[in-house]
């Protein structure tokens, strides 16, 4: 059974930082590109970034680059994000997925084309 487990959210203020963690077990995920998604209350759930399966590409949305990174540990099934210079419009569950293609280096940002997804870590970004 397949599992995407994250942690690492919580309350910080406007500034500060952030490391989310998503942990996955049940089968290892080594050649698939994986990604973080983020909603907000009341809005759609957004792109935040995507790594390919060797780590050697990273995309990021807009809002984010230069203040997130996105890495990951094959060795230990886990995908990262680095989250700085935190802003309150950045409040959100955020969520883990895993591309449902192998070998993907121009994973997109479709949530689509993503086909296994964690239960979420709170943050909360106060001003």
């Amino acid at each position: 059974q397949v599992q995407l487990v994250e942690s690492g959210g919580g309350l910080v203020q406007a500034g500060g930082s952030l490391r989310l963690s998503c942990a996955a077990s049940g089968r290892t995920f080594a050649s698939y590109a994986m990604g973080w998604f983020r909603q907000a209350p009341g809005q759609e759930r957004e792109f935040v970034a995507t790594i390919t399966w060797s780590g050697r590409f990273t995309y990021y949305a807009d809002s984010v680059k230069g203040r997130f990174t996105i890495s990951r540990d094959n060795a230990k099934n886990t995908v990262y994000l680095q989250m700085n210079s935190l802003r309150p419009e950045d409040t959100a569950v955020y969520y883990c997925a895993v591309h449902r293609y192998s070998g993907s280096n121009y994973p997109t940002g479709r949530l689509s084309d993503y086909n296994y997804w964690g239960q979420g870590t709170q943050v909360t970004v106060s001003s």
